[in-house]
C-alpha cells in the first residue's frame, strides 16, 4: 500500500485545517518544498498535495511552489483544489503532476468527468468527501444527496482509476478512521481507493493494506509526531 505523506498549501506555507475549517490553520511549515524534501529524506515516494487557496477562490498562487517542489524531489506528486476546468488540468499535468484531483466538479458535472476521464485516463482522480455518507463539495461547506458509496461505484463504471476517500468527520482529530467504509470501498471493482482522514495508527495501516486499500494519506498525524513517516511507510509499502 502507498503512502502519501500530505501538504496543504496555503498563502505560500505549509498548513493543516480542522475539518476543513479555514478558520482553524496551523501552519507547520513557511517553506514548503523543505516540508517536501523532508519527507522524501524519510523514504516517502509519493505526495499528496492540496491546494487550499485554489480550492477557495480558484487562485494560482501555489502554482509555482507546486513546480519546485516536482522539479527538486523524486516523488509522484498528486494534486487537488479548485481544478475546475481542463486548462487548469493541462497545467498540473504540464508541471510534472502525475494525478489531477477533481472534487466538486466531479459531482456537479459528471460529463467534464468523463471527457477529461476520456481525455487523460489514469491523470485524472477524484476527491470523494463525505459528510454523514454523503458527498459534501464546495470545500465540504455544502452536502449533496448523493450517496457517496454509489458515486464511487458510478465513478468506477465512468473509467475513473483512483479515487480518494475522506470522512470528513474523521480528518484532523487523530481519533483513527472510518475502517468500515474502507471495507466497502475495497469491493468496488477496477477501483484504487486511497484512505484519507484521521488515519492515525500504525495498526490501521495495517488494517487498511490487509483491505487492499491502495494508499494512504497521512496528514496531522505525521505532523503531530502520533505516526512516524518512516515507519508508516515500512508498514505500508513493505510486502
Amino acid at each position: 500500500m502507498k503512502i502519501f505523506p500530505a501538504i496543504d498549501l496555503k498563502d505560500g506555507r505549509a498548513v493543516r485545517l480542522f475539518q476543513g475549517d479555514y478558520d482553524k490553520v496551523t501552519v507547520y511549515g513557511n517553506d514548503p518544498v523543505k516540508v517536501a524534501r523532508g519527507f522524501e529524506e524519510s523514504g516517502a515516494r509519493n505526495l499528496h498535495i492540496v491546494d487550499l487557496d485554489g480550492a477557495r477562490d480558484g487562485s494560482p498562487a501555489n502554482f509555482g511552489i507546486i513546480e519546485r517542489i516536482i522539479k527538486e524531489t523524486g516523488m509522484l506528486v498528486q494534486v487537488g483544489g479548485g481544478i475546475r476546468d481542463e486548462a487548469r488540468i493541462e497545467r498540473y499535468l504540464s508541471l510534472g503532476v502525475s494525478r489531477a484531483i477533481l472534487g466538486t466538479a466531479a459531482v456537479t458535472d459528471f460529463g467534464f468527468l468523463r471527457e477529461m476521464v476520456k481525455k487523460y485516463g489514469s491523470g485524472i482522480a477524484v476527491s470523494v468527501d463525505a459528510s454523514g455518507g454523503m458527498v459534501a463539495i464546495n470545500g465540504w461547506t455544502v452536502v449533496t444527496d448523493t450517496q457517496g458509496m454509489d458515486f464511487c461505484a458510478k465513478l468506477a463504471e465512468a473509467g475513473v482509476e483512483t479515487v480518494i476517500y475522506t470522512d470528513i468527520s474523521k480528518d484532523g482529530a487523530l481519533g483513527g478512521t472510518n475502517l468500515a467504509a474502507y471495507d466497502e470501498l475495497s469491493s468496488i471493482e477496477g477501483l484504487n481507493v486511497i484512505a484519507s482522514g484521521g488515519v492515525s495508527f500504525e495498526d490501521e495501516i495495517l488494517k487498511l493494506k490487509e483491505k487492499g486499500i491502495y494508499g494512504a494519506i497521512l496528514g496531522k498525524a505525521i505532523y503531530s509526531g502520533a505516526l512516524d513517516l518512516k515507519r508508516a511507510i515500512e508498514l505500508g509499502e513493505e510486502r
